[in-house]
C-alpha cells in the first residue's frame, strides 16, 4: 500500500518542476495549501445535505408545490395479475408485439387490454409532477444559494479581473476558509447527487448522468489536489449560472406557468450558450491552456487538467447543438419526444394533456409549448 501510495502521489506527475509536498507543508500559522485529506470533509458533509435535502422536500418544497397547485399523484393501482405482474418484473417491462398476442391469448383479453395494463403498471411506479417539482427546487435553491456565495466571493478576488492571477505564485497560493467552504461545498453536492441519483427518478440516462456526476466529483477533487482552486472556482461559477435557470423552468413546467416557461427557456438558452461556448473558452480554456503555459508551464498533471476541460468543451457543443435542434423543431411547429421523459403517458397526463398524435388536428400550437419547456429535463 505504501508502494502504491507513492506511485499515485509522485511528486513529478502532481506538481511542477523542482516542487514536492514537503514544499506544500504549512509554514506559518494562518497559512494553509489544499491537502488531498481536506477531500475527505466532503464525505459526511454529503450526508448531511442529503438528509437537509429530504427534509427540504419533505416540508418547504412540498408546502410551496401544493400552494402553486401542484399536489401529489393520486394512487391508481392497476387490475392485480399474477401472470403479467411475472412477466413485468422479469425486465420485460416494454413486451414486444408478438409477446403480447401470447399474453393476450394465455388470458383471454383483448391485446390493447394487455397493452394498456402494461402501461398502467409503468406509470404506477413513476413519480408524479409534485415529486420531480420538489426534486427540482431542492436544485434550484442549491445552485442559487452556492452562485450567490461562489460570485460574492470571486466578485472580491483578483483572479476574476485577471485570471493570470490563477497561476501567479502557483502552486504556493494560500487557502482561505471562503475558498475552502465554497470548493468543499460544490464537491459534496456532487457526491450526494451520486447518492440521491438512486432513489431519484429514473431516466434512461441513468449510467450517463452516473458516470457525469463521478467525472464532476473527480474532475474537482483533482483540481484541490494540485491547488487549481482558482481557476477551479471559475469553472464552478460559469456551470452553475445557467442550471440556476434550468431547474426554475422545470418549476414552471410543472406548475404549469407556460409563458414564464418558455421565458425561462429563452434566458436558460442564452445564458448556457454565452458561457458554455463563449466565456468558457475565452475566459477559462485561455487561461488554463496559455497563460498558465507562460507563467507556470507543462507539467504531467497539466496536461491531464487541461484535456479534462476540453473533454468538458467538447460535451458543452454537443449539448448546445441539442438545445438549437429542439428550438428549431419547436419554432417550426414539429415536436420531438423527450429522450429522457421518465412517464410515458401518466394518467394525470392522459387528463391534462392532448397526445402527440393528434399534432396533425390543430394542437400544434400547445404541442410546440410542450417541446418547449421539455428541453429543460431532456439536457442538465
Amino acid at each position: 500500500m505504501a508502494a502504491l501510495s507513492a506511485w499515485f502521489w509522485n511528486e513529478k506527475f502532481w506538481l511542477p518542476h523542482n516542487v514536492t509536498w514537503a514544499d506544500l507543508a504549512d509554514r506559518a500559522p494562518g497559512v494553509e495549501y489544499p491537502k488531498a485529506g481536506h477531500l475527505l470533509a466532503a464525505l459526511p458533509l454529503a450526508v448531511g445535505m442529503f438528509a437537509v435535502r429530504m427534509l427540504f422536500e419533505r416540508f418547504v418544497a412540498s408546502w410551496f408545490a401544493r400552494s402553486l397547485h401542484v399536489h401529489p399523484k393520486v394512487e391508481q393501482r392497476v387490475q392485480p395479475n399474477a401472470v403479467l405482474e411475472k412477466v413485468f418484473t422479469s425486465n420485460t417491462k416494454n413486451p414486444n408485439s408478438r409477446h403480447m398476442d401470447g399474453l393476450s391469448k394465455q388470458l383471454d383479453w383483448d391485446v390493447r387490454k394487455v397493452q394498456r395494463w402494461f402501461r398502467q403498471r409503468r406509470n404506477q411506479d413513476k413519480p408524479g409532477t409534485h415529486v420531480k417539482f420538489c426534486e427540482s427546487m431542492w436544485r434550484f435553491t442549491f445552485y442559487f444559494c452556492i452562485f450567490t456565495y461562489g460570485f460574492g466571493y470571486l466578485w472580491q478576488s483578483p483572479w476574476l479581473w485577471d485570471t493570470r492571477h490563477c497561476w501567479y505564485g502557483y502552486p504556493y497560493q494560500v487557502l482561505t476558509p471562503p475558498l475552502y467552504r465554497y470548493y468543499l461545498t460544490e464537491l459534496a453536492f456532487y457526491w450526494s447527487l451520486m447518492f440521491s441519483q438512486f432513489i431519484d427518478i429514473q431516466r434512461k440516462d441513468f449510467l450517463a448522468m452516473f458516470v457525469h456526476h463521478l467525472a464532476t466529483v473527480g474532475l474537482i477533487s483533482f483540481s484541490y489536489a494540485n491547488n487549481m482552486v482558482r481557476v477551479g472556482t471559475l469553472v464552478l461559477c460559469v456551470h452553475d449560472a445557467s442550471d440556476i435557470l434550468l431547474e426554475a423552468g422545470k418549476m414552471a413546467h410543472y406548475a404549469k406557468y407556460q409563458r414564464i416557461c418558455d421565458l425561462l427557456f429563452v434566458l436558460f438558452s442564452v445564458t448556457f450558450f454565452v458561457t458554455r461556448l463563449v466565456v468558457f473558452p475565452i475566459w477559462v480554456l485561455n487561461s488554463t491552456l496559455f497563460e498558465s503555459w507562460r507563467i507556470v508551464g507543462p507539467f504531467p498533471s497539466w496536461w491531464l487538467f487541461n484535456f479534462l476541460l476540453l473533454v468538458l468543451q467538447f460535451l458543452h457543443i454537443i449539448w448546445s447543438y441539442l438545445i438549437a435542434r429542439i428550438a428549431i423543431k419547436t419554432m417550426r411547429g414539429k415536436v420531438c419526444n423527450d429522450v429522457r421523459s421518465d412517464v410515458e403517458s401518466s394518467s394525470e397526463e392522459e387528463m391534462t394533456t392532448t397526445p402527440v398524435q393528434k399534432v396533425e388536428n390543430g394542437t400544434n400550437g400547445h404541442c410546440a409549448n410542450t417541446v418547449r419547456s421539455r428541453l429543460h429535463e431532456t439536457i442538465t
